[in-house]
């Protein structure tokens, strides 16, 4: 990363991208119970009237481990830029946005690229 220049603009992306990733992880769920029963054996006629379960993808190694390095940079900035950032990257409507947050959409807007640009600049000084 030492030879990279950032800008807001990647770090924004890099928030996209942890947000998908996140995503795609599979839920959390109670530790000490599991399914010992073995898989049901199904005819062709019983699996072809089966409604069809969505397509699990999971994230690469390389993706968790960018997500992982995503909630370091999370640090670096206030807790109300951190829900700001963390929302724009999930794609909220800067309408809900600057609702939630009290203000316009360029007020809102504008604190989001200065959080960005925070965040970018700490990356260029290492």
């Amino acid at each position: 990363m030492a030879d990279r220049t950032w800008t807001a603009d990647d770090v924004a992306d890099h928030f996209e991208e942890a947000f998908r990733t996140l995503r795609k992880l599979p839920p959390v769920m109670a530790q000490g119970y599991f399914n010992a029963w073995p898989e049901m054996a199904r005819t062709r006629h019983e699996i072809a009237f089966m409604k069809p379960e969505p397509m699990v993808i999971r994230p690469s190694a390389s993706a968790i481990t960018r997500l992982e390095l995503t909630f370091d940079w999370i640090l670096w900035i206030e807790e109300a830029e951190r829900k700001l950032v963390w929302r724009r990257a999930a794609r909220v409507p800067w309408k809900l946005i600057s609702h939630q947050h009290g203000c316009d959409r360029t007020t809102a807007w504008r604190h989001w690229q200065l959080a960005l640009t925070k965040i970018a600049a700490r990356l260029n000084a290492q």
